[in-house]
């Protein structure tokens, strides 16, 4: 990743979601969210993280556990009502799956820049845009058969570089 902003992106929702497995707090996720990627940010400037997905997640569930020993010995509750990740290892993601579907999607992004100029549009318009064909006739001003034949090529290409 070159931009931190687009690191941002493309991991705050896997870790959300993956924080609220943790706890129903989801001021707490936030918070913790957000200083995970200070530290990251720290640390990928120093040159010590090597797999950002890796590192976030793990740094993510260390932030929340440490959050909830510190509020165990501030509070009067006791500390077994805080769901912590720890009990909850039978609903947490496998660790290897989520680094399954980051690689995969990494081979989906080279292999859509594989793609032409133009297919590249049309995937980005129909699938991150979410632009219905009609809207894509008039970005790319080409009629709605062209766009469906586009898209299918397109399609077709990605499906033969996923199998090789």
């Amino acid at each position: 990743m070159t931009n931190f902003s687009e690191l941002y992106n493309k991991y705050v929702d896997i870790l959300f979601a993956y924080g609220c497995r943790m706890t129903t707090d989801r001021e707490l996720i936030k918070d913790c969210i957000h200083d995970v990627f200070v530290k990251y940010f720290t640390k990928h400037e120093e040159g010590k993280v090597s797999n950002v997905g890796s590192y976030l997640v793990t740094a993510l569930r260390n932030r929340v556990n440490d959050e909830f020993r510190m509020l165990a010995r501030m509070s009067d509750e006791d500390a077994s009502t805080k769901r912590t990740i720890a009990e909850e290892t039978d609903d947490m993601p496998d660790f290897e799956k989520l680094e399954a579907e980051m690689n995969a999607q990494r081979k989906l992004m080279d292999n859509i820049a594989k793609l032409s100029p133009r297919q590249q549009q049309i995937i980005h318009l129909y699938y991150m845009e979410q632009r219905k064909y009609d809207e894509i006739c008039n970005i790319m001003g080409i009629n709605y058969q062209s766009v469906r034949n586009l898209m299918h090529r397109s399609i077709t290409s990605l499906r033969k570089m996923a199998i090789t």
